[in-house]
């Protein structure tokens, strides 16, 4: 059993119970054996088929408890799985918030989609088959072994023998199907990886010319899983022929011996014939575990990687800190250095500044200066590699937490609609905002004519299967998500750089008011935005070169200046 399901919330009850209910299956199949052969060793013996009524009533009550028994079991497995799995997503989606959104960047979003869709109902599904077989395996075939030696011991030195043996090859089977099914789950990570990436440029390829040509692609990649899944089948297959050929092997075993000391006189029908009624049982779970064990595998393999997820590591803020959000009067990055990767260079490095009060601050540079990362560590998306972040004057490891985010805005280059309606994309940082505040929003970021024109108004869908929005409007539904909130910080990467500049303008002119009495952290390689700020960071290489206003920049001619008359 993964150690990691024995880590989980309320296993301990579950096994417990599971246990008891086991020992009293294993105890009705033996009696079942029991009746059974005393009836059909009576009925051989010439005795009358009304005389075993009461053995045959008592081997079919054994039987009906047998299977009430099982019911049950699977019945407590489903529902701990079901509570397990939803505890489960929801540490997924929480993490994965924690993490941002350059975590899932990095592990490709379609295989995030995945491991949050498919990969929690094939955990669940592992959780449900797996906790009732390796109990029954654990319990089961201990019990009746017991029974066997003190009928006869000679055949249970034989099951004793033969069930090591078994689970070997159990186990050798399952390393090379679990080989197989990480080969198979890796291709179909860059599946889904490939799919989303390709409906998401759907537009673009068709609109290149290159939608056809991409298809090649697709079925190249589709292939691939196809080839991986068909090994994968044909592993699971021949193990489980192979599981099958060598209980009924070991069954035989046991039969020939019985048969032959049977024949010899050293041997009773009736022990033999319960020995032999038990013997296919004494393996029932072992085989059961092996034909679970391909349909399983695949949610165990989920489950670790949604773990291991879980288990990333992020700084988060001691509560003392905590209470430092409830109102930022300033915030201090000292020698902050930041990278992606151990194996690179600094991204950023040595970065110093401090913002007191509620500011407008520009960050500039070239591209690849390191301004959406500076907004990434700005937002909490990603913590910083070196150095030390102040929150009004208190030191935190980094701005990854619930709390600190609770308190921003963040509008990025291309603001993500979504499929659903007007009221609820607008209201995404405000859900209970009433239809007069949201209308408000509306009026103030220049939305109201598009509001009028819809069919359905505030309830008319958007998004995916609903009506398209140009990139001026997008930015615009951000900045009313915005204006409904009363976070105090806002966060923009680049926000109108896909825009022309007739639309930024129009744009300009709806933020400015919305940046009043905010602290704004505006990352823009359009410098015109810098007349309005009060302080302008300019990135060079990953590094602080200089600050200032723009009046005092320009008059100093240096980096600032020269980004300015390109």
């Amino acid at each position: 059993m993964d150690k990691n399901l024995m880590k989980s919330k309320g296993i301990k009850p579950i096994l417990a119970l599971l246990t008891f209910a086991t020992i009293f299956q294993g105890a009705a199949i033996i009696l079942q054996a029991k009746w059974l052969a005393e009836a059909i060793t009576s009925l051989f013996n010439g005795e009358g088929i009304q005389e075993q009524y009461e053995t045959i009533i008592l081997f079919l009550l054994a039987f009906l408890a047998r299977h009430l028994l099982q019911l049950f079991q699977q019945s407590i497995s489903a529902r701990f799985a079901e509570k397990t799995s939803r505890e489960l997503r929801s540490r997924l989606t929480k993490k994965l918030f924690e993490l941002g959104p350059k975590y899932t960047k990095k592990q490709g979003s379609g295989n995030i989609s995945t491991l949050v869709l498919e990969g929690i109902s094939q955990y669940k599904g592992y959780v449900e088959l797996i906790l009732p077989r390796m109990v029954g395996t654990s319990v089961i075939p201990p019990m009746i072994l017991l029974y066997v030696y003190w009928l006869d011991w000679i055949a249970g030195i034989i099951l004793t023998i033969t069930m090591p043996i078994l689970i070997g090859f159990l186990i050798l089977v399952g390393l090379a199907a679990k080989g197989q099914m990480n080969k198979q789950l890796a291709t179909y990570r860059i599946l889904s990886n490939h799919f989303l990436d390709s409906l998401r440029g759907l537009e673009t390829l068709k609109f290149l010319g290159k939608s056809k040509k991409h298809s090649d692609n697709i079925e190249k990649v589709s292939e691939q899983y196809r080839t991986a899944t068909m090994k994968t089948l044909r592993v699971a297959f021949l193990s489980s022929f192979s599981l099958d050929f060598f209980t009924s092997l070991s069954v035989a075993s046991v039969a020939v011996n019985l048969g032959v000391r049977l024949i010899g006189g050293d041997l009773l029908l009736l022990p033999a014939l319960m020995i032999l009624i038990m013997a296919p049982e004494y393996f029932l779970p072992v085989r059961m575990v092996g034909a679970d064990y391909h349909a399983t595998l695949n949610g165990k393999e989920a489950g670790e990687a949604i773990l291991a997820i879980i288990h990333e590591e992020s700084k988060s803020m001691s509560n003392t800190t905590v209470s430092a959000l409830q109102d930022i009067s300033n915030i201090a990055f000292n020698q902050v250095g930041y990278r992606h990767s151990s194996a690179e260079n600094l991204t950023l490095e040595s970065l110093s500044f401090q913002i007191a009060g509620c500011k407008k601050v520009g960050i500039v540079g070239e591209s690849g200066a390191g301004k959406s990362t500076l907004i990434d560590l700005l937002s909490g998306f990603t913590s910083i590699t070196e150095g030390e972040i102040l929150l009004n004057n208190k030191e935190i490891p980094s701005l990854m937490t619930e709390e600190w985010r609770q308190k921003t805005v963040y509008i990025p280059q291309s603001p993500y609609i979504f499929s659903m309606t007007l009221r609820e994309n607008i209201a995404f940082y405000q859900p209970g905002a009433d239809d007069d505040e949201i209308k408000a929003a509306l009026r103030a970021t220049g939305l109201e004519t598009l509001y009028q024109s819809l069919p359905n108004g505030l309830d008319e869908m958007l998004g995916d299967g609903g009506r398209t929005l140009s990139g001026g409007q997008e930015q615009r539904i951000a900045l009313a998500r915005a204006f409904l909130t009363d976070r105090k910080v806002m966060l923009l990467d680049e926000p109108t750089s896909h825009l022309d500049i007739e639309t930024e303008f129009e744009l300009k002119e709806t933020m400015l008011p919305l940046f009043e009495n905010r602290l704004v952290f505006l990352a823009t390689h359009r410098l015109h935005w810098m007349k309005n700020m009060d302080k302008i960071l300019v990135l060079d290489n990953g590094k602080i070169v200089e600050t200032g206003t723009h009046e005092e920049l320009v008059a100093a001619k240096g980096c600032y200046y020269r980004l300015l008359i390109q």
